[in-house]
């Protein structure tokens, strides 16, 4: 599946503030949202779910979560009435064959992005034309020049409807929908992944500071870096 350039061309042409409700309204059945059910993602569910409840939203279960965040995600979805938020991991056999002892991470945490986001990830990604992110220019260095929409390279797009949205924006946003907050937030989590490659984030440090600290990495490998 893929977009024609017709339709590319349209939502090229919507201002950001109403491209999350028309992808959602003219793509119907052909978008999904991906979700870590992190520190900002309560904005963008909340978002769709005021347009749709129903679009798929596709949680990256990688068996190495924190606590917190699995509770936060069932909290979340019953709060926005989310009818079909769909879980993804890697197969049992992949685990033993590959990581037996959970230590990827530790040596290799690019192999253990792959095995436990990228790979079950990449199995559905055809399914769809258009997949919606939270991912902002805010967050990071890295990110910066992060566009709204983001063409793939098989033709389907990236919609980042919250590109352009800085922390006041996303607080705000939180505290005029009394959203549901991450309970790591209060202890300085900013960016939260997987347990063993997060950390709270230091005074003056960018919003993905505590992700793989002290590496090089700064992505899991779902995204490429803009």
């Amino acid at each position: 599946m893929s977009l024609s350039r017709t339709e590319l061309d349209h939502l090229r042409q919507i201002p950001e503030d109403r491209i999350l409700q028309e992808t959602l309204t003219l793509l119907r059945g052909r978008v999904a949202v991906v979700s870590s059910f992190g520190a900002e993602s309560a904005v963008l569910l909340d978002l769709v779910a005021q347009v749709d409840p129903s679009v798929p939203v596709f949680f990256l279960d990688t068996k190495r979560h924190f606590p917190e965040t699995l509770d936060y995600r069932e909290g979340l979805v019953r709060s926005l009435g989310l009818s079909d938020v769909r879980t993804l991991s890697p197969t049992p056999k992949a685990l033993h064959d590959r990581d037996p002892q959970d230590q990827l991470a530790a040596f290799d945490p690019d192999a253990c992005c792959a095995l436990r986001k990228v790979e079950p990830l990449d199995l559905v990604l055809p399914d769809f034309d258009v997949w919606i992110t939270g991912r902002k220019r805010s967050q990071s260095a890295t990110r910066t020049a992060l566009p709204v929409l983001d063409p793939q390279p098989d033709g389907s797009v990236k919609l980042n409807p919250l590109a352009g949205w800085g922390p006041a924006q996303i607080e705000a946003q939180m505290q005029r929908r009394d959203l549901p907050r991450h309970p790591l937030v209060a202890k300085g989590y900013t960016s939260i992944g997987c347990a063993p490659c997060t950390r709270a984030v230091k005074d003056g440090e960018d919003g993905r500071a505590g992700r793989w600290a002290g590496l090089a990495k700064t992505e899991c490998g779902i995204h490429r870096p803009a």
